[in-house]
């Protein structure tokens, strides 16, 4: 597929500028009036800038579940939690759903594009787990609607666990504990996929962020962030345009967008949502992920090309237009990715930018790290 070398040089140029690292002036602000309005009940807060079609939502605040401990000593959550941490649900007995979902990195990998099987790279970024309960759909592309039709894809993929359902079931009933596991949880000796998929999915059910200073700050407590902090929700909900995809309780709006990091050429070519829908409006567009606790699940993006915050702000400051086709090429070719019209240049400065990578930040509060089970040996 057609795509200008001029313009992809122009937009690795400019997002290679925009990643550069570089000294910020430290000094200290008095945002006054701004600090005072954000200090109220969040009922009185400054409404965001967002386009008129956004049916957005407010900031939600998220509670510490007080009954956590509680569930993970549940028979389903606790077998579940086993299989989740077991590699002997790949081929090869070697990957494990922890490999590519670590808690101590916020339940993703660290790294740009999932390795699995073979040491062979997936093409996306992994996502996070936290608050998977709450997704509307699973993927990047949102092929999946639930959770439990979104576990047959890394069980299966060749180049994740490479396992085929049929046979896991077989695979795991060699197992004396497992088999014993099973049947207290859903009383029968018969081991089957859908109780596998099943346990996994209520074990992932539990995996939620923790309160961060956000969530501290909407309750009250006005001295769980700093001004600067402050500042910065301020231009994320209004300069920055950020609350036309980020809002709610989980910072997303649970839809698809072309951010303009679409590689429209062989060798790197990902057409996101189009590969499900088929229709030519879609390529491009990647689901809007979750802003929480997003300080410990770097790198980011679909691709996993940004890994420094100031980078990402300043890929949306961009506007990321450059790379649209003209109505010429638009013609010739219907399935040339075009850039979502919320994304505008912003003309944010280094001091909004910081401010803005600062409430960011404060999003994240998930300090516990989940301890791995004992795996079924016999």
């Amino acid at each position: 597929m057609k795509f200008s070398n001029i313009k992809l040089i122009l937009m690795i140029g400019i997002i290679a500028l925009f990643c550069m690292q570089y000294t910020l002036p430290t000094f200290k602000k008095d945002y006054g009036e701004v600090i005072k309005q954000y200090k109220k009940p969040i009922q009185y807060w400054p409404k965001p800038s967002v386009d008129a079609d956004v049916k957005w939502k407010e900031f939600e605040s998220i509670e510490w579940d007080s009954n956590y401990y509680e569930t993970q000593e549940f028979p389903e959550v606790m077998l579940g939690k086993k299989l989740f941490f077991d590699p002997k649900l790949s081929s090869s007995s070697q990957v494990s759903c922890s490999n590519c979902h670590n808690p101590e990195l916020g339940w993703s990998d660290g790294q740009e594009v999932a390795l699995g099987n073979d040491h062979l790279l997936g093409k996306r970024n992994t996502q996070s787990l936290y608050n998977i309960a709450d997704r509307n759909s699973y993927f990047w592309d949102g092929r999946a609607k639930t959770l439990e039709e979104q576990l047959i894809g890394p069980i299966s993929a060749h180049n994740e666990m490479n396992m085929k359902p049929e046979k896991l079931a077989g695979k795991l009933s060699k197992y004396k504990e497992y088999k014993q596991l099973f049947k207290e949880v859903y009383h029968t000796d018969k081991i089957t996929f859908n109780h596998i998929a099943n346990a996994l999915a209520t074990f992932q059910r539990t995996i939620r962020s923790q309160p961060s200073k956000l969530d501290k700050f909407i309750n009250g407590d006005h001295k769980a962030m700093s001004d600067k902090e402050i500042y910065g929700m301020h231009l994320f909900r209004t300069k920055a345009r950020c609350m036309n995809c980020h809002y709610g309780k989980y910072l997303t709006d649970e839809s698809f967008h072309n951010i303009g990091l679409t590689y429209y050429q062989r060798e790197y070519e990902d057409l996101g949502l189009y590969h499900i829908t088929k229709d030519p409006d879609d390529v491009g567009k990647f689901k809007t992920p979750s802003l929480r606790d997003l300080s410990y699940t770097a790198p980011w993006m679909h691709n996993g090309l940004m890994d420094d915050l100031h980078g990402v702000v300043n890929l949306y400051n961009s506007g990321m237009q450059m790379i649209n086709p003209s109505p010429e090429e638009k013609k010739a070719d219907p399935k040339f990715p075009v850039t979502d019209q919320r994304m505008k240049p912003l003309q944010l400065n280094n001091q909004e930018t910081d401010a803005i990578v600062a409430f960011l930040k404060s999003i994240s509060g998930s300090y516990y790290k989940m301890p791995r089970p004992e795996i079924p040996r016999k």
